[in-house]
């Protein structure tokens, strides 16, 4: 590597249950078909707190493990046989890289890799099986990269995950109609997304439902027709009054809530269409019945396949879609720990918090 590039990084390295630590570590080397990437952006998702605090199937031991999955940066050296990128490249990351081989990655569908946790096999799954962007500098195969566009800052290139999510909730449904109406259930970053792009692929009229105010006002801001307040109306009652008693043609649940999974198929059109971001930790009882009479379909959601992150990026130079009123605060990777605290607590309206780890 470069005379220019560092021995040693600042790095959060995560040594046990909750006790992430920033310190000194080794650089990593690209091997073939890799890049190291000098990470300018990183932002915090809801799944890093997890991570932190229970563990990943697949994770490396504790002592050399660095969180940390939506990540951007500049290529600053090439490993051999690299000759799509080129150092000086300004790169955002997608966090899957199947193995390649096994039926599913064949199929395409290499977020649900069989090889997952297998690294042996060439699979990788930045910042949960392999190493992350909670670091000055990290390696990326280059299947895992996307050129950002000169308009898009590094800030809202390390959203294009968020934003893929939402994408490939889409894909995974079928895509969508223009005309037609949506709800969306939970004004996370993933729902805030989905409300943008669904209305920038034409949707009709877009219902988000939640239980923050400040956030339900960030979605009316950004694409939202109608925002329900789910404490203080009944959501369903209000999907149908907003369609004429029909109900909307796509729900896309991003809340994690087994509730929300209950209310959406009550509150979608019969023949209507169910897309499950949201991961709820608990089970629940549906109205099966009424989804298969009814005719409905619904897929879930795994990461950000598809060469949506392309897309998405591309949304973004447009700008049918923004990053820039999700972003509440900036950390530097010192302050790691009071980043994540501010955003599992949402301190100060916190939404998209980003960590800066060479700034």
């Amino acid at each position: 590597m470069s005379a220019s590039i560092p021995t040693k990084m600042q790095a959060a390295v995560l040594h046990g249950i909750n006790d992430l630590r920033v310190q000194e570590f080794p650089v990593p080397e690209p091997g073939p078909l890799e890049v190291l990437l000098k990470i300018h952006a990183v932002a915090i998702c809801g799944t890093d707190p997890t991570v932190i605090s229970k563990g990943w199937t697949g994770m490396p031991p504790y002592g050399t493990f660095i969180p940390g999955h939506e990540y951007s940066g500049e290529v600053v050296a090439l490993g051999p046989a690299v000759s799509q990128f080129k150092v000086g490249d300004r790169v955002a990351i997608e966090t899957h890289k199947g193995c390649g081989h096994c039926m599913n990655c064949k199929r395409g569908k290499y977020t649900i890799c069989l090889n997952y946790g297998k690294p042996e096999t060439g699979h990788r799954h930045y910042g949960f099986t392999t190493n992350g962007g909670y670091a000055q500098y990290a390696v990326n195969h280059i299947s895992t990269l996307y050129k950002i566009p000169d308009n898009v800052s590094y800030d809202e290139a390390a959203l294009v995950t968020t934003a893929a999510c939402a994408h490939f909730a889409l894909d995974n449904i079928g895509g969508l109609m223009g005309g037609e109406t949506v709800a969306v259930l939970g004004p996370g970053p993933i729902g805030l997304m989905a409300v943008q792009l669904v209305k920038a692929l034409g949707a009709h009229k877009v219902i988000l439902t939640g239980t923050r105010d400040d956030r339900l006002e960030v979605g009316k801001k950004i694409g939202a027709d109608v925002t329900v307040n789910i404490y203080n109306q009944d959501p369903v009652k209000v999907v149908k009054e907003e369609t004429g008693g029909l109900g909307v043609d796509l729900v896309v649940e991003c809340s994690g809530s087994s509730k929300a999974v209950a209310e959406a198929i009550e509150m979608a059109a019969r023949g209507g269409r169910l897309s499950l971001v949201g991961d709820p930790h608990d089970l629940t009882t549906i109205n099966l019945r009424r989804f298969v009479l009814d005719d409905m379909r619904a897929a879930g959601v795994r990461g950000e396949g598809n060469g949506d992150c392309a897309r998405s990026l591309a949304l973004f130079s447009e700008g049918k879609i923004q990053g820039k009123p999700l972003i509440t605060h900036h950390f530097p990777l010192e302050k790691i720990n009071e980043g994540i605290e501010t955003f599992v607590q949402r301190k100060g309206g916190a939404i998209k918090v980003i960590i800066q780890p060479n700034q």
